[in-house]
């Protein structure tokens, strides 16, 4: 599809930049004024306006692919405000490919979440919603007050998803993620309020502009506010030792919310790559690749906790927040290099591995679900920790069975459909979250890995750093693919007996969705990499962007248009 062939899109196209925070907004609001009794309402509602955020986001998308990487910016005023001084939205490929991916998962989870965990609680839509809202924002902000702005409504909503549902586990984990989400917000304050006293604007196109000019004085005060900042997004992307909260919080969770919350430490990701690429480029003086060595040994080292993490797991919604942990180590270590290689295959590997973790989360209510059957799984409760088998009782009663002396189990016994479909859908996420071949997990493994090795350091040797970094790379694949087996073992072949779960279509349809994109991911990985390397291109380059917010200019109204030809009045003294 050519977009010049439509050239009302082409004319509406600047204006849907603000349709993907406009449009869960409106939803939210409508479905308050809707009781809790109907539910009905409430999930046509919330299911429209899901799909039309999804819509508009491969709009968008396909708008930023279709350029070449110097022209695929849009700027959007929506105070109609001078640059810097107003709100500013920009849309670019990076952008672009956040929005699709929160409007892939988020349908997702939301129809896992209508089968039943819906009506766990109140207001499950419109809070839904609203975290959509902010994570769109998060994304499409220019300015780094918006950024705060829709920091905390992403994390607002947040509170209420991860609460939902209620129970002990949950407001214990609620407490501990509600407490460091909000040091971390006020660092977020802090941070902002030093940079803004040193260069004395908030726009990040503004601020990349102004930052190689400030002076040798003012230069510590302006790190020492970046550093504060950076704190807080770190705390988000789940650096080692900033993670603690994460794995008991997100595994607490219920499954769709644990999907959506996939998304959220790739907020952190997304603006550490930003303002590492836009505010701290080669053209930045002596504020050049600051925080970057900061980035990749957190990185490593969130990567090693991840792994060892998952190694020391049993229950899988812990396994799943450790997988998050891995993704995000594997993410900031990668994008901490400055490599437009690397990072373009860090690029292929985070949706891939958002795709993967989000179906594992919907996985585990599944599993979780078909011990319910089991007659000693009463024995565990869901908060208990980890050093109890799963399934204990079947252990138990397997325990000095002989196969020689049982005919039945020598034979064996046909597999019900519903174990059948968990347990193919198990393999998949453990080939995905392992990084295993033929799937995309290992395709951007490959490509990360293969741009670290092509990139050798000065005198031809590689760096220690290099080497580090592909060994716990490989190590968090093989301990993934150990825990993960062992889990799958404990669920699938070990229990006898255990009936088959209740499987319905509507919740296992996500999970292979999710699977399937990222079989899509396998498929058209050359377009798709050729898209991450485009997107690695620009970010290196930031001139572009800045060039595109800074000519922004504010539509010509009659009351702006007054403005401009009046003349201005002298100073009374």
């Amino acid at each position: 599809m050519r977009w010049s062939t439509y050239p009302l899109t082409e004319a509406l196209m600047p204006h849907l930049s603000i349709a993907p925070i406009l449009l869960p907004l409106l939803a939210a609001c409508l479905m308050l004024f809707l009781s809790e009794r109907r539910q009905r309402a409430k999930t046509g509602v919330s299911l429209l306006a899901t799909l039309l955020n999804l819509i508009l986001a491969v709009l968008l998308f396909q708008w930023t692919a279709r350029g070449d990487v110097q022209g695929t910016y849009s700027v959007y005023l929506p105070s109609n405000w001078d640059v810097p001084f107003g709100i500013v939205l920009v849309l670019d490929r990076l952008s672009a490919l956040m929005l699709l991916l929160v409007g892939l998962v988020g349908l997702m989870a939301l129809l896992f979440a209508v089968a039943r965990w819906h009506k766990a609680g109140a207001h499950f839509h419109p809070l839904f919603q609203i975290q959509l809202m902010g994570l769109n924002g998060a994304f499409l902000t220019g300015d780094l007050f918006n950024l705060f702005v829709f920091f905390e409504v992403m994390l607002a909503a947040s509170y209420g998803l991860l609460l939902h549902g209620s129970g002990p586990a949950r407001v214990k984990a609620g407490l501990h993620y509600l407490s460091i989400n909000l040091v971390a917000s006020s660092l977020f304050l802090i941070g902002a309020a030093m940079i803004y006293g040193v260069v004395g604007t908030l726009n990040m196109a503004d601020l990349a502009a102004k930052i190689p000019q400030v002076s040798a004085i003012d230069r510590p005060l302006l790190h020492a506010g970046c550093a504060i900042l950076g704190v807080a997004f770190l705390a988000k992307a789940a650096m080692w030792p900033l993670n603690f909260w994460l794995v008991p919080a997100y595994s607490s969770a219920s499954a769709p919310s644990g999907a959506i919350f996939a998304l959220l430490t790739k907020v952190g990701i997304y603006v550490l790559l930003r303002l590492s690429t836009l505010w701290f480029s080669p053209q930045a003086g002596e504020s050049a690749g600051f925080g970057s060595a900061w980035l990749v040994w957190g990185g490593m080292a969130t990567l090693a906790f991840g792994a060892l993490g998952m190694l020391a797991s049993q229950r899988p919604a812990r396994l799943a927040g450790y997988a998050v942990i891995v993704s995000s180590g594997t993410l900031m270590a990668m994008i901490g290099l400055g490599r437009p290689e690397v990072t373009a295959g860090a690029l292929y590997y985070l949706p891939t591995s958002t795709f993967a973790i989000a179906a594992f989360f919907l996985l585990t209510e599944l599993m979780d679900r078909s011990r319910s059957a089991d007659p000693g799984a009463h024995r565990r409760p869901e908060d208990e920790e980890d050093h109890l088998p799963f399934a204990l009782a079947d252990l138990e009663l397997q325990q000095g069975a002989n196969l020689d002396d049982d005919e039945e189990l020598l034979v064996g016994r046909p597999m019900p459909a519903s174990i059948a479909l968990l347990g193919l859908a198990f393999i998949g996420c453990t080939l995905l979250v392992a990084g295993l071949p033929p799937l995309s997990g290992f395709i951007g493994k490959f490509a990360m890995l293969s741009a670290l090795l092509s990139t050798p350091e000065a005198g031809g040797e590689l760096a220690h750093i290099t080497w580090t970094l592909l060994t716990l790379v490989v190590l968090s694949g093989l301990f993934a693919m150990i825990a993960l087996s062992r889990t799958g073992i404990r669920f699938f072949w070990a229990p006898v007996g255990r009936a088959a779960p209740m499987l319905s279509s509507v919740e296992y349809l996500p999970v292979v969705v999710l699977m399937g994109l990222c079989v899509f991911f396998t498929v058209r990985a050359e377009p798709l990499m050729r898209y991450a390397h485009d997107t690695a291109q620009a970010l290196y380059q930031p001139q572009g962007y800045i060039d595109a917010v800074l000519s922004a200019q504010p539509k010509l109204t009659p009351t702006n248009a007054e403005r401009l030809r009046a003349p201005t009045a002298p100073l009374q003294p």
